[in-house]
């Protein structure tokens, strides 16, 4: 596995997204029959592949959402009150009942190592990311169609699809 070079990343970004995103909207459109069998093939040679620790971008250029859940998990992890939590690293967008981070890169990636200083209680969205074979894949088009401008391993999931998915 190679380190994730992130300029070279952002170029063969730049290069594909239009038609990486054009893929995905087709896939969305009409999802073949055995997508979610394609994307659980597709994740197992992604991971194969990817080093998230070597790249940690989407804990740099992008923020996940906080749920109630996440809050007091994660409070009570760092000896605080929910709202105490709240009002040190988080905001809440307009009309929106999750939260968000204040800052990028969140405030709890090590810059050092790549590593999450809250890993075993991160929210339920890091967790999940970055939601390659969720159920109902098709549901995580729009997702996808996001994280591909941050996320080497969705970059690299839509790219084995399109070999496979002619």
């Amino acid at each position: 596995m190679q380190p994730i070079n992130l300029r070279s990343f952002s170029q063969k970004v730049r290069y594909h997204k239009k038609t990486f995103k054009r893929f995905l909207g087709k896939i969305e459109r009409n999802p073949p029959k055995n997508l979610h069998a394609i994307a659980e093939v597709v994740d197992a040679q992604v991971w194969q592949e990817i080093d998230c620790l070597s790249c940690a971008n989407c804990c740099k250029k992008m923020t996940p959402t906080f749920t109630a859940q996440d809050v007091k998990r994660i409070a009570a992890h760092l000896d605080m009150e929910p709202r105490e939590f709240k009002d040190k690293w988080l905001y809440q967008p307009k009309n929106d009942k999750d939260w968000v981070n204040t800052m990028q890169p969140c405030q709890f990636l090590d810059h050092s190592t790549n590593m999450c200083s809250i890993y075993e209680v991160r929210p339920a969205d890091c967790a999940g990311f970055p939601h390659l074979k969720k159920k109902k894949v098709v549901d995580y088009i729009h997702v996808h169609q996001q994280n591909i401008e941050y996320c080497p391993a969705t970059y690299k999931m839509v790219e084995k699809m399109m070999e496979i998915i002619k």
